[in-house]
């Protein structure tokens, strides 16, 4: 593929507070730590202060990663039950970055996300491109330092709904199922019809027997959604060292415990997260979530609830379960798993358990962390550098073609339709459709008009400059007709445009954020992984269009 680049800013996708960090408004530097830059990285890597307990952290992922067998049925051997043994296929890279994470020198480059069914939208595998190239960027920045990839599973996150369908050529694949409790708990096992259906649309040619078998084998073969989003992850990017974690376990918990009783009986992330987010607020920035007093679910089994506060106990919302103080700090010492973290407070777990200096994620993501660097100054917990995951629009050959041959740019098409359409027809008119310059002729000889008018009556020059703006109104309207006139007479290739805009701007949104990799991976294979990673620049803040040769 060959790669060309525009502006955030020039996309027209992104908000004013993601604009302004990428070009250092001053006024934001507050509510972060370093640069997202290579200068910024060689800062934090003077500074840096581990928290994460690395023995625990290389222990848990190695149980993680260890095989998963089927159990034979009861009353036969395993050899006699000739018994299935699932692998995660570690790479040799994957299994050495595992180990590298024992060192002090190692640290690790973190993007997460939800479990969306079959990797969800583009974006998904974006974000994961884009560690992977940092994590390479750095080690030859550093070579005495070790840089590890890691996608951080939401498994904790009880959104079913935002992860049960994924769109695919056009077609949207549902998973009907009546879930609750963290989604990385649920069994896939009533999978089978949205498989069914997932596969049908990748049909038979090209790589679609490759991902059938990948999809297959993740959603039959695990009896937990975090194992199967585990499994099919590491089939797309285990060859580049991708270190894949979920962070819904005991030991991991264990580490976080102390905190876990300290923000919930002080409730020191709703103070801390209040005022900075009062202060943005002041900034003009769009809060992106709102802290509560308690910051925590309760995770037991099928139940992800919120726990509060109220008549000197703490409840966990929807059911019978209540605590004194003295009980929860029992029951958080002896379960720190049943106690989940929110929006607010998973960040903060997350950089306790990780030697992590970086992370990746969206726009909205990275206007919520900004939010977030008051509660991890106060739980003196360093706060990882921000930066704004890779996004592009895949164009195939022969929608490059069509875009060539209608003499677009890769910028003229981020364009909203209307203006595509308009700046389309005004370059491409054999007639000049526009009356600016007839307009500034007027607009002189109204300066005369009002001159004459004042020097006879000053209160005469307001109702001339009325009369100009009437006159302008008119103007502008007969200049939209004959433009509306003009796309009548193209109104074939106008159609040829809206529907090459349609097919790369599904539902006027990015392509990133509605279509499924799959019919990509078919058409190109594990090639188109290796495009992403060898095209995205992290640091660069561009948007990347990605055109077949």
């Amino acid at each position: 593929m060959e790669a060309s680049c525009i502006s955030y800013k020039e996309t027209g996708f992104f908000s004013p507070t993601v604009i302004d960090y990428i070009e250092n408004r001053a006024d934001l530097q507050p509510f972060y730590g370093y640069r997202p830059d290579m200068d910024g990285f060689a800062e934090v890597l003077k500074n840096k202060k581990v928290v994460a307990d690395r023995e625990i952290l290389y222990r848990v992922l190695s149980k993680q990663y260890a095989e998963k067998s089927e159990s034979p049925k009861a009353g036969k051997s395993e050899s006699e039950a000739n018994v299935k043994r699932i692998t995660y296929n570690v790479q040799p890279l994957t299994a050495q970055n595992i180990e590298l994470l024992k060192l002090n020198n190692t640290y690790t480059i973190t993007t997460g996300h939800q479990l969306n069914i079959f990797a969800g939208p583009l974006y998904f595998l974006y974000k994961i491109a884009t560690a992977i190239k940092l994590a390479q960027q750095l080690k030859t920045a550093h070579p005495d330092k070790n840089f590890v990839p890691v996608y951080w599973m939401a498994s904790e996150d009880h959104d079913f709904a935002e992860i049960n369908y994924t769109n695919i050529g056009g077609k949207k694949v549902h998973w009907w199922y009546e879930a609750s409790g963290a989604t990385g708990r649920i069994n896939p096992d009533t999978m089978r019809q949205a498989l069914n259906q997932y596969k049908g649309v990748l049909g038979m040619e090209g790589h679609a027997v490759e991902v059938a078998e990948i999809v297959e084998t993740a959603y039959t073969q695990f009896d937990k959604l975090a194992d199967a989003t585990r499994y099919l992850v590491n089939a797309l990017f285990g060859q580049y060292g991708l270190v894949i974690i979920d962070a819904d376990d005991h030991e991991f918990k264990k580490q976080f415990a102390p905190k876990m009783e300290q923000d919930i009986i002080n409730q020191n992330s709703f103070k801390n997260i209040t005022a900075t987010n009062e202060q943005l607020h002041k900034l003009g920035v769009h809060i992106q979530v709102n802290p509560r007093e308690i910051n925590f679910f309760y995770l037991k089994d099928s139940l992800r609830e919120r726990v509060i506060f109220e008549h000197d106990n703490y409840q966990v919302m929807n059911t019978e379960i209540r605590f004194t103080e003295a009980e929860l700090k029992e029951e958080i010492a002896d379960y720190p798993e049943r106690f989940s973290p929110n929006v607010v407070m998973r960040p903060l777990y997350q950089e306790c358990i990780l030697p992590n200096i970086a992370y990746i994620g969206g726009g909205a993501e990275v206007v919520y962390w900004l939010e977030l660097k008051a509660n991890f100054d106060f739980y003196k917990v360093d706060f990882p550098i921000l930066i704004l995951r890779n996004s592009a629009l895949v164009v195939k050959k022969d929608q490059a073609a069509k875009v060539k041959h209608m003499d677009l740019t890769a910028a003229d098409l981020f364009k909203p339709n209307d203006t595509l359409k308009t700046d389309w027809i005004k370059k491409h008119s054999n007639h000049n459709l526009s009356l600016e310059g007839e307009w500034r002729e007027m607009s002189a000889l109204f300066e005369k008009i009002k001159l004459r008018s004042y020097k006879i009556d000053p209160t005469l020059s307001p109702s001339a400059s009325a009369v100009q703006a009437r006159l302008k109104h008119a103007i502008d309207n007969l200049e939209k007709k004959l433009i509306k006139a003009e796309k009548r007479n193209y109104a074939t290739r106008l159609e040829q445009l809206a529907v090459v805009k349609a097919e790369l701007f599904p539902k006027d949104s990015l392509q990133e954020r509605t279509e499924n990799f799959g019919l990509m991976y078919v058409r190109w294979g594990q090639s188109f992984i290796d495009e992403l990673v060898r095209h995205f620049e992290p640091l660069a803040f561009e948007f990347t269009v990605l055109t077949e040769e």
